[in-house]
């Protein structure tokens, strides 16, 4: 299908996002009611994935499968959430926020920019027209996820089993997973992402390189857009100021600035030799 609002669907699921916040926010913030918090949170990362499946329409393999993950992970755990909430009664994380609307606002910008952000790496597969061959980078990023879905699964059944038994009222949780982590949940969710984003490098290797030296090509010589290269992330979104004050092995291996990313960007050396040959030139002309 053709392309909306922007070839990469970043504007598209940035709106999709804000709107579908927005909606949440204002039936929580006119009705103090915040048992649908979770699910809106859960529920925006499936209709990301399936909304940007469908409009490119390529049905890719990796396409289908990391868009899969993504909706079977968004459903159990905004189903789970939900039904835990309405049998649990009110959120206490939301006990200080309740009558204070900034406080409130603030937190659903946050989920808000989160989940865009964390959709990101399906958001650019299911984009993209490049289609690699599946490889292993593609089996180790979906058996992470499998194993990520199980313990935050495992861990989700184990405390609300616990919670749900009188024996246990008052305790705090320590049984199965919760005696090894006190948040496994937590960490089964941060390795499952993890997972979705290893499948999703293949693609990712492809495109943004493409990208990049088309852009070093066009505009290498050029100091000021050399600067904003040093100073401005290549995939998460931050401010140039932090990005540019960071050291290079963080963002390498955090924010993904990867070396490939500048191979084609022409040397300091080279352009200094060019603008001192420039000068000479001129300076001879002017003689």
């Amino acid at each position: 299908m053709g392309t909306v609002i922007d070839s990469h669907f970043l504007a598209l699921t940035a709106i999709v996002t804000f709107c579908y916040q927005l909606s949440f926010f204002v039936v929580t913030a006119l009705l103090k009611f915040d048992k649908v918090t979770d699910f809106a949170g859960s529920t925006n990362f499936v209709i990301l994935a399936l909304l940007t499946l469908i409009l490119k329409g390529s049905w890719h393999v990796r396409q289908v499968v990391l868009s899969f993950f993504v909706v079977v992970w968004g459903l159990r755990l905004g189903v789970f959430l939900l039904m835990r909430i309405l049998n649990w009664g009110e959120d206490r994380r939301f006990d200080e926020m309740r009558e204070n609307l900034g406080k409130l606002a603030v937190f659903w910008i946050f989920q808000a920019v989160w989940v865009w952000t964390v959709s990101l790496p399906v958001t650019i597969v299911n984009a993209s027209d490049s289609n690699p061959g599946i490889e292993a980078r593609d089996i180790i990023g979906w058996i992470m996820w499998a194993v990520g879905l199980t313990i935050e699964a495992t861990a989700d059944q184990q405390k609300l089993m616990f919670k749900n038994s009188p024996a246990n009222r008052g305790k705090w949780c320590d049984a199965g997973l919760w005696g090894y982590s006190r948040h496994p949940n937590y960490f089964g969710e941060i390795f499952l992402w993890w997972g979705i984003f290893v499948g999703s490098t293949p693609v990712l290797d492809v495109g943004i390189p493409l990208l990049e030296v088309s852009a070093d090509k066009k505009y290498g010589n050029v100091a000021a857009y050399r600067h904003y290269k040093n100073t401005t992330s290549p995939l998460i979104p931050l401010p140039p100021m932090v990005y540019g004050s960071l050291p290079s092995w963080l963002k390498v291996g955090f924010l993904f600035e990867l070396p490939l990313y500048n191979k084609n960007l022409p040397k300091e050396e080279v352009l200094g030799w060019k603008r001192d040959g420039s000068t000479t030139k001129n300076r001879l002309i002017a003689c």
